[in-house]
């Protein structure tokens, strides 16, 4: 038996969206049954894995959110296997599996630099969980990098599913002069999108391209991390089960995904900086050291 855990509500966000549909990739291509489990409650994650790990060869943990549950309940399992997906944590019977949307988010900042011209720009998750830390860290690395001295308005709202206070929070960025927000959210992105559009700010989506859904968005750094799931049974499958990850040389997993109203010449520095990246030649920090922001 092999059960998938995600944690939220189907059919809310696209980390989760990404998710699923790796997932079915990888049923349909190496012809197996997964067993999808919905934890949507932060206090019962415990719970859930626990139950899910009953009777299982593996056990996916989608997201970052997984890490602490998977690390409670791992060691009482030896004979189970569990992948945590943009999780960083260690264990006998532990893997993980990631995409390195740190790459795209730095070449975002970067694009935000650029195209703010000085003006504010922001930033908006949900948990401070690592993977959203590291997301926010890389992001504001690209921003000092373009522009430095651009005012950041960085900040967590605490819930990844929330519209209303993603609403709330983006409204009090704008508010503070901010023309472009990053926002890694799932469920709650609808709130921050109406906010953005009441202003005239413009967005920066994550995980999938959310310029061909929606002329606000500027760009789109993608990661998709259904290639984590897709790698994390292969694994499996292979008994080659260990750490395995992906960045910006992977692009049809990391890139970023520019509007077509993006000038030619931030395209260009994008692409060059891109290349860079590519190359090794730039080290994205993944420690934020500056203020958060706070409605």
């Amino acid at each position: 038996m092999i059960r998938a855990v995600f944690f939220g509500a189907p059919g809310a966000g696209a980390f989760n969206a990404a998710g699923v549909a790796g997932l079915a990739r990888a049923a349909k291509r190496l012809g197996i049954a997964v067993e999808t489990v919905w934890a949507p409650d932060p206090a019962k994650r415990v719970e859930a894995l626990r139950a899910a790990a009953k009777g299982a060869a593996l056990v996916i943990a989608h997201g970052g959110q997984g890490e602490a549950p998977v690390a409670a309940v791992a060691p009482d399992f030896p004979a189970t296997r569990f992948a945590v997906t943009q999780g960083r944590i260690a264990g006998p019977n532990i893997a993980c599996f990631e995409v390195l949307q740190e790459h795209s988010a730095f070449l975002a900042g970067a694009l935000a630099g650029w195209w703010s011209r000085g003006h504010p720009v922001a930033h908006l998750s949900g948990e401070p969980v690592p993977p959203g830390l590291r997301g926010r860290a890389a992001f504001a690395a690209g921003l000092a990098r373009a522009a430095p001295g651009t005012p950041f308005l960085t900040g967590f709202c605490g819930n990844q599913h929330d519209p209303a206070l993603a609403e709330r929070w983006t409204d009090a960025q704008c508010a503070a002069g901010a023309v472009v927000q990053f926002a890694m959210l799932d469920g709650g992105r609808p709130g921050a999108i109406a906010a953005l559009r009441r202003h005239g700010a413009r967005a920066i989506g994550n995980v999938r391209d959310w310029t061909i859904e929606d002329p606000l968005f500027l760009a789109s750094a993608v990661a998709d991390n259904g290639w984590c799931i897709e790698a994390a049974l292969a694994a499996h499958l292979a008994d080659a089960f260990h750490d395995s990850r992906a960045g910006i040389e992977l692009p049809s997993a990391v890139r970023l995904v520019l509007a077509r109203d993006v000038p030619a010449d931030l395209a260009e520095r994008v692409e060059r900086l891109a290349a860079d990246l590519a190359a090794g030649r730039i080290e994205v920090s993944e420690q934020y050291q500056g203020p958060d922001f706070a409605p």
